[in-house]
Protein backbone atom coordinates (compact mmCIF):
# COMPACT_ATOMS: atom_id res chain seq x y z
CA UNK A 1 0.00 0.00 0.00
CA UNK A 2 1.00 3.63 -0.44
CA UNK A 3 0.70 6.01 2.52
CA UNK A 4 1.02 9.74 1.98
CA UNK A 5 2.50 11.50 5.01
CA UNK A 6 2.20 15.28 4.80
CA UNK A 7 4.13 17.66 7.02
CA UNK A 8 1.92 20.80 7.02
CA UNK A 9 4.87 23.12 7.62
CA UNK A 10 7.55 23.97 5.06
CA UNK A 11 10.67 22.70 6.89
CA UNK A 12 12.26 19.98 4.75
CA UNK A 13 14.45 18.56 7.53
CA UNK A 14 11.36 17.94 9.68
CA UNK A 15 9.67 16.21 6.76
CA UNK A 16 12.70 13.93 6.46
CA UNK A 17 12.59 13.10 10.19
CA UNK A 18 8.87 12.33 9.99
CA UNK A 19 9.40 10.14 6.91
CA UNK A 20 12.13 8.17 8.69
CA UNK A 21 9.88 7.56 11.70
CA UNK A 22 7.04 6.44 9.42
CA UNK A 23 9.25 4.05 7.44
CA UNK A 24 10.69 2.56 10.64
CA UNK A 25 7.26 1.35 11.78
CA UNK A 26 5.57 0.65 8.43
CA UNK A 27 4.92 -2.85 7.12
CA UNK A 28 7.48 -4.15 4.59
CA UNK A 29 5.12 -3.67 1.65
CA UNK A 30 4.07 -0.14 2.66
CA UNK A 31 5.51 2.73 0.63
CA UNK A 32 5.83 6.03 2.51
CA UNK A 33 5.39 9.11 0.33
CA UNK A 34 6.38 12.14 2.44
CA UNK A 35 5.57 15.65 1.25
CA UNK A 36 5.41 19.24 2.46
CA UNK A 37 3.72 22.32 1.00
CA UNK A 38 5.60 25.08 -0.79
CA UNK A 39 3.50 27.72 0.98
CA UNK A 40 2.93 28.26 4.69
CA UNK A 41 4.85 28.66 7.97
CA UNK A 42 8.16 26.95 8.78
CA UNK A 43 6.58 25.58 11.97
CA UNK A 44 3.08 25.40 13.41
CA UNK A 45 2.82 26.86 16.89
CA UNK A 46 -0.76 27.83 17.65
CA UNK A 47 -3.95 28.85 15.87
CA UNK A 48 -2.44 31.58 13.69
CA UNK A 49 0.20 29.34 12.10
CA UNK A 50 -2.37 26.60 11.63
CA UNK A 51 -4.64 28.82 9.52
CA UNK A 52 -1.86 29.59 7.05
CA UNK A 53 -0.69 25.98 6.86
CA UNK A 54 -4.01 24.49 5.74
CA UNK A 55 -4.21 25.58 2.06
CA UNK A 56 -0.77 24.26 1.13
CA UNK A 57 -1.38 21.02 3.03
CA UNK A 58 -4.69 20.45 1.24
CA UNK A 59 -2.88 20.95 -2.05
CA UNK A 60 -0.44 18.17 -1.11
CA UNK A 61 -3.33 15.88 -0.24
CA UNK A 62 -5.09 16.49 -3.54
CA UNK A 63 -1.87 15.80 -5.44
CA UNK A 64 -1.21 12.59 -3.50
CA UNK A 65 -4.78 11.45 -4.13
CA UNK A 66 -4.15 11.82 -7.85
CA UNK A 67 -0.92 9.83 -7.44
CA UNK A 68 -2.80 6.89 -5.94
CA UNK A 69 -2.36 7.26 -2.19
CA UNK A 70 -4.26 4.63 -0.20
CA UNK A 71 -4.39 6.82 2.92
CA UNK A 72 -3.14 10.18 4.14
CA UNK A 73 -1.48 11.10 7.45
CA UNK A 74 -1.35 14.70 8.65
CA UNK A 75 1.91 14.94 10.59
CA UNK A 76 1.12 17.87 12.84
CA UNK A 77 -0.03 17.13 16.37
CA UNK A 78 -2.70 19.85 16.22
CA UNK A 79 -4.31 17.77 13.43
CA UNK A 80 -4.10 20.82 11.21
CA UNK A 81 -6.94 20.92 8.67
CA UNK A 82 -8.00 17.34 9.42
CA UNK A 83 -11.73 17.85 8.90
CA UNK A 84 -11.22 19.76 5.64
CA UNK A 85 -8.82 17.08 4.43
CA UNK A 86 -11.34 14.33 5.12
CA UNK A 87 -13.93 16.20 3.10
CA UNK A 88 -11.69 16.62 0.04
CA UNK A 89 -9.55 13.45 0.03
CA UNK A 90 -10.57 10.30 -1.79
CA UNK A 91 -8.51 8.16 0.60
CA UNK A 92 -8.98 8.09 4.40
CA UNK A 93 -7.11 10.70 6.47
CA UNK A 94 -5.62 10.31 9.96
CA UNK A 95 -4.13 13.03 12.15
CA UNK A 96 -1.21 12.11 14.38
CA UNK A 97 -2.82 13.79 17.39
CA UNK A 98 -6.02 11.76 17.20
CA UNK A 99 -4.01 8.61 16.48
CA UNK A 100 -1.76 9.17 19.49
CA UNK A 101 -4.68 9.80 21.83
CA UNK A 102 -6.48 6.63 20.75
CA UNK A 103 -3.36 4.47 21.05
CA UNK A 104 -2.64 5.78 24.54
CA UNK A 105 -6.23 5.13 25.62
CA UNK A 106 -5.78 1.47 24.68
CA UNK A 107 -2.83 0.93 27.03
CA UNK A 108 -3.61 3.27 29.95
CA UNK A 109 -6.59 4.53 31.91
CA UNK A 110 -5.00 8.01 32.15
CA UNK A 111 -2.49 9.53 29.81
CA UNK A 112 -0.79 12.91 29.62
CA UNK A 113 0.37 14.88 26.60
CA UNK A 114 3.76 16.60 26.52
CA UNK A 115 3.92 19.18 23.75
CA UNK A 116 6.31 21.94 22.71
CA UNK A 117 5.01 25.40 23.68
CA UNK A 118 2.25 26.65 25.96
CA UNK A 119 0.44 28.20 22.99
CA UNK A 120 -0.36 24.67 21.79
CA UNK A 121 -2.06 23.53 25.00
CA UNK A 122 -5.52 24.95 24.26
CA UNK A 123 -5.68 23.65 20.64
CA UNK A 124 -4.79 20.17 21.91
CA UNK A 125 -7.38 20.40 24.69
CA UNK A 126 -9.98 21.44 22.10
CA UNK A 127 -9.17 18.34 20.05
CA UNK A 128 -9.36 16.03 23.07
CA UNK A 129 -12.87 17.29 23.78
CA UNK A 130 -13.86 16.97 20.11
CA UNK A 131 -12.63 13.37 20.00
CA UNK A 132 -14.38 12.48 23.28
CA UNK A 133 -11.11 11.70 25.05
CA UNK A 134 -10.74 14.68 27.39
CA UNK A 135 -11.64 12.59 30.44
CA UNK A 136 -8.88 10.11 29.65
CA UNK A 137 -6.21 12.83 29.49
CA UNK A 138 -4.84 13.81 32.89
CA UNK A 139 -3.19 16.99 31.59
CA UNK A 140 -1.61 18.63 28.57
CA UNK A 141 1.87 19.88 29.47
CA UNK A 142 4.28 22.10 27.55
CA UNK A 143 8.07 21.70 27.75
CA UNK A 144 8.49 25.25 26.37
CA UNK A 145 10.68 23.98 23.54
CA UNK A 146 10.21 25.65 20.12
CA UNK A 147 9.34 23.20 17.36
CA UNK A 148 12.46 23.95 15.33
CA UNK A 149 14.66 23.26 18.37
CA UNK A 150 13.78 19.59 17.84
CA UNK A 151 15.47 19.54 14.45
CA UNK A 152 18.81 18.58 15.96
CA UNK A 153 19.61 16.23 18.81
CA UNK A 154 19.32 18.89 21.49
CA UNK A 155 20.09 17.64 25.00
CA UNK A 156 18.52 20.72 26.60
CA UNK A 157 15.24 20.14 24.75
CA UNK A 158 15.29 16.44 25.62
CA UNK A 159 15.88 17.31 29.26
CA UNK A 160 12.88 19.66 29.35
CA UNK A 161 10.60 17.07 27.76
CA UNK A 162 11.84 14.41 30.18
CA UNK A 163 11.23 16.71 33.14
CA UNK A 164 7.61 17.21 32.07
CA UNK A 165 7.13 13.45 31.84
CA UNK A 166 8.48 13.08 35.37
CA UNK A 167 6.01 15.73 36.57
CA UNK A 168 3.14 14.08 34.69
CA UNK A 169 3.80 10.77 36.42
CA UNK A 170 4.25 12.36 39.85
CA UNK A 171 1.60 15.08 39.82
CA UNK A 172 -0.97 13.98 37.24
CA UNK A 173 -0.85 10.22 37.88
CA UNK A 174 -0.29 9.65 34.16
CA UNK A 175 0.16 6.03 33.13
CA UNK A 176 1.22 6.77 29.55
CA UNK A 177 2.59 9.75 27.66
CA UNK A 178 1.68 11.04 24.21
CA UNK A 179 4.41 13.15 22.62
CA UNK A 180 2.70 16.27 21.30
CA UNK A 181 4.80 17.10 18.24
CA UNK A 182 5.85 15.24 15.10
CA UNK A 183 9.37 16.57 15.71
CA UNK A 184 9.57 14.36 18.83
CA UNK A 185 9.08 11.16 16.82
CA UNK A 186 12.65 9.96 17.34
CA UNK A 187 12.48 10.37 21.14
CA UNK A 188 9.69 7.94 22.05
CA UNK A 189 11.70 4.77 22.61
CA UNK A 190 14.39 6.53 24.66
CA UNK A 191 11.86 8.31 26.87
CA UNK A 192 9.86 5.10 27.39
CA UNK A 193 13.01 3.36 28.59
CA UNK A 194 13.97 6.23 30.88
CA UNK A 195 10.58 6.58 32.56
CA UNK A 196 9.27 3.00 32.46
CA UNK A 197 5.86 3.65 30.90
CA UNK A 198 4.35 3.65 27.39
CA UNK A 199 5.37 6.69 25.35
CA UNK A 200 3.31 7.11 22.19
CA UNK A 201 4.63 8.82 19.06
CA UNK A 202 1.74 10.04 16.95
CA UNK A 203 3.52 9.41 13.65
CA UNK A 204 4.03 5.73 14.40
CA UNK A 205 0.49 5.43 15.76
CA UNK A 206 -0.99 7.04 12.65
CA UNK A 207 0.96 4.81 10.26
CA UNK A 208 -0.23 1.71 12.09
CA UNK A 209 -3.85 2.87 12.10
CA UNK A 210 -3.72 3.95 8.45
CA UNK A 211 -2.43 0.53 7.44
CA UNK A 212 -5.30 -1.03 9.37
CA UNK A 213 -7.91 1.12 7.63
CA UNK A 214 -6.52 0.21 4.22
CA UNK A 215 -6.38 -3.51 5.02
CA UNK A 216 -9.99 -3.38 6.27
CA UNK A 217 -11.11 -1.51 3.18
CA UNK A 218 -12.58 1.35 5.22
CA UNK A 219 -12.98 4.81 3.71
CA UNK A 220 -14.29 8.14 4.98
CA UNK A 221 -18.08 8.25 5.26
CA UNK A 222 -19.74 10.77 2.93
CA UNK A 223 -23.02 10.80 4.87
CA UNK A 224 -22.47 13.98 6.85
CA UNK A 225 -19.84 16.71 7.30
CA UNK A 226 -17.26 14.82 5.23
CA UNK A 227 -19.39 14.91 2.11
CA UNK A 228 -17.49 16.22 -0.90
CA UNK A 229 -17.50 20.05 -1.06
CA UNK A 230 -20.10 21.54 -3.39
CA UNK A 231 -18.74 23.00 -6.61
CA UNK A 232 -18.29 26.76 -6.47
CA UNK A 233 -15.81 29.40 -7.60
CA UNK A 234 -12.79 30.27 -5.46
CA UNK A 235 -11.03 33.55 -6.19
CA UNK A 236 -7.53 34.98 -6.01
CA UNK A 237 -4.72 32.70 -4.83
CA UNK A 238 -7.32 30.15 -3.71
CA UNK A 239 -8.67 29.56 -7.22
CA UNK A 240 -6.65 26.29 -7.58
CA UNK A 241 -8.57 24.88 -4.58
CA UNK A 242 -11.94 25.08 -6.35
CA UNK A 243 -13.81 21.79 -5.66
Amino acid sequence: MRLHVVNPNTTATMTAKIAAAARAIALPDTVIDARQPAMGPVSIEGFYDEAFAVPGMLGCIREADCDGADAHIIACFDDTGLDAARAVAKAPVIGIGEAGFHMASLVAARFAVVTTLGVSIVPIEHNLRKYGLAERCARVRAAEVPVLALEERNTEALGKISAEITAAIRDDRAEAIVLGCAGMADLAAELAGTHGLPVVDGVAAAVTLAEGLVRLGLATSRLGPYAAPRAKAYSGPFAPFQP
